[in-house]
C-alpha cells in the first residue's frame, strides 16, 4: 500500500509564493510512480495542476504555466509544488496523488483523476486579493 501525505498551504496574499510538499511512503519503488498535484474548489471537478512522470517529464495546466513548478526527489520520496505569483483563483484544496507503477524512466504522465490510485487528504490554499 502506498501512503501519500501533503504539507504546506495556508492563507496568503495575491502575488505571494507557497510551496506544497508531498511525502510518499509504503513502497520502495517511489521512482516508478508518476505524481500529480490536483486542486478542487466547491462545485467544480478536481483538476490536474501539475504532474511529473517517473522519468521526470512534467506537465502543467495552462492556468499555472510559468508560475508553478513541480519537482521530485527520489532520495526523500517527496514531490513538491512551488507556486509563485499566486492569484485568488488559485484558491482551492490541493491534493497530491500517485499513479503507477511504471517503468523507472517512463514518459507517461497521467492526466485524469481516475488514473491516480493513491491520494493524500488535501491541503487548503487560500489566496486573498
Amino acid at each position: 500500500q502506498v501512503q501519500v501525505e501533503e504539507s504546506g498551504g495556508g492563507l496568503v496574499q495575491a502575488g505571494d509564493s507557497v510551496m506544497l510538499s508531498c511525502v510518499v511512503s509504503g513502497r520502495r519503488t517511489f521512482d516508478k510512480y508518476a505524481m500529480g498535484w490536483f486542486r478542487q474548489v466547491p462545485g467544480k471537478e478536481r483538476e490536474l495542476v501539475a504532474g511529473i512522470g517517473s522519468g521526470g517529464i512534467t506537465i502543467y495546466a495552462d492556468s499555472v504555466k510559468g508560475r508553478f513548478t513541480i519537482s521530485r526527489d527520489g532520495a526523500k520520496n517527496t514531490v513538491t509544488l512551488q507556486m509563485n505569483s499566486l492569484k485568488p483563483e488559485d484558491t482551492a484544496v490541493y491534493s497530491c496523488a500517485a499513479a503507477g507503477p511504471f517503468s523507472p524512466y517512463s514518459s507517461n504522465v497521467p492526466r485524469r483523476v481516475a488514473e491516480y490510485a493513491y491520494w493524500g487528504q488535501g491541503t487548503q490554499v487560500t489566496v486573498s486579493s
